[in-house]
């Protein structure tokens, strides 16, 4: 159940916003073997006064922080890095203009199923890939 957030500066189309949400989305479901279900992002566009870039990115630059399940090799990880800033350069981001994090919180802080600890419930896939 990864949940994303995607930072930007304001100017995208409603469309291409949405390419951008489904090609990290397409790469969680490669690299993490997530059910293809299992969206939950939220995209938030800052005006450029509002969103400092940092040195060398352009008005392009994305910044995507994923609150993840832990359990993923570092293998299933560089998939998953490869896999979104490769889709997003066909989207027209260069590489170099994106930022990813992953937080990845013990299973016992996450509430699911109507307030369970996440530690305590089947979540219906494999963590360990």
């Amino acid at each position: 159940m990864p949940v994303v957030m995607i930072s930007l500066v304001s100017g995208w189309s409603a469309a291409d916003k949405r390419k951008l949400s489904d090609t990290i989305h397409n790469a969680l479901v490669s690299a993490f073997a997530i059910p293809t279900d299992d969206y939950n992002h939220r995209i938030v566009e800052y005006k450029p006064s509002d969103f400092i870039l940092p040195a060398g990115k352009s008005e392009k630059f994305v910044l995507i922080e994923m609150t993840v399940f832990p359990g993923r090799s570092a293998d299933a990880k560089a998939k998953l890095y490869k896999e979104i800033v490769d889709g997003l350069e066909k989207l027209g981001v260069p590489k170099s203009d994106v930022l990813i994090v992953l937080n990845e919180p013990p299973m016992e802080n996450w509430g699911v199923r109507g307030g369970q600890r996440g530690d305590t419930v089947n979540i219906g896939f494999n963590l360990k890939v």
